[in-house]
């Protein structure tokens, strides 16, 4: 996978749109062999509320999983690609419950954020698919 801001992006909504644990992990190592660090967060609730939670679980995540640094201007590429992202399914999603899967992938100065989503309406559900690129400094 090349490791463009479009291969990044690609690593990033694998990892988002991964099934199980057990795949996730499978395609986080595979990315890993190309020089590609990724980190996946699960999320679900009403969507208001739960914004700040999906924008700090990835931050803490990120730093966590070896993605970014622990200074402001690492987390502040997270939280911002994380908050472009959510704004994208905003109007889908506002007043509704959802639930699904961040994922977050980095090489060199190239970080994406995808999610992944399902938006509970009624007895079906609807789905939403976002994602955002920050540059940011070499690790």
């Amino acid at each position: 996978m090349e490791k463009t801001s479009i291969g990044v992006g690609r690593a990033a909504l694998h990892v988002a749109i991964s099934e199980s644990r057990t795949e996730e992990m499978a395609l986080r190592k595979d990315f890993e062999a190309q020089g590609i660090h990724s980190c996946a967060v699960d999320f679900g609730g009403a969507f208001t509320e739960i914004i700040p939670k999906i924008i700090e679980r990835s931050v803490v995540a990120s730093e966590r999983q070896g993605l970014i640094q622990g200074d402001h201007v690492s987390k502040g590429a997270v939280v911002g690609a994380t908050a472009q992202a959510l704004e994208q399914i905003k109007n889908k999603c506002v007043g509704l419950n959802v639930g699904g899967k961040v994922g977050i992938a980095r090489s060199q100065e190239h970080l994406s954020v995808a999610i992944y989503l399902g938006v509970g309406v009624l007895h079906l559900d609807e789905i939403a698919v976002a994602m955002a690129h920050r540059a940011v400094p070499n690790l």
